[in-house]
């Protein structure tokens, strides 16, 4: 039954690991406000403190959205996404904060025919050879 099974659209990742180094002594009051129950485990502990971060420069973060005409959340362009630009001759210029996926049946070719630049602030999925075809076109 298991080998019946197929995955429609691969689940697009909702986070992103990343490694910081702290001093000893900031890592050391991480770890007593962990012991003490305030947190569950230093990632609890620094996700809180990066959310509350944004939240206090929430106004400074829409106004830099808005400026630059960002699109927040997710965005996924598929094949029919890239040929209807093409096709029309206005490329796309991506401009995401988030996440911005390209289809895993994207050719690199229609990549470089469909998409005028690409901006990410977040996360870029798309396949190694789109992402090469990309290279010059990636701020």
């Amino acid at each position: 039954m298991a080998g019946n099974v197929r995955q429609l659209r691969p689940k697009a990742p909702d986070s992103k690991k990343l490694t910081i180094n702290l001093g000893f002594v900031d890592l050391g009051r991480i770890d007593l406000m962990v012991r003490d129950g305030f947190y569950a485990n230093r990632a609890d502990f620094i996700r809180t403190a990066v959310r509350n971060q944004l939240e206090r420069q929430g106004d400074a973060v829409q106004q830099s959205v808005a400026r630059k005409q960002l699109n927040l959340g997710l965005s996924h362009y598929t094949q029919q996404d890239l040929e209807a630009a093409r096709d029309t001759g206005t490329p796309l210029h991506i401009q995401v904060l988030g996440f911005a996926s390209i289809a895993s049946d994207v050719t690199p070719e229609l990549t470089r025919e469909a998409i005028a630049s690409v901006e990410v602030l977040g996360a870029f999925h798309a396949s190694p050879a789109v992402k090469a075809a990309l290279a010059d076109r990636t701020a």
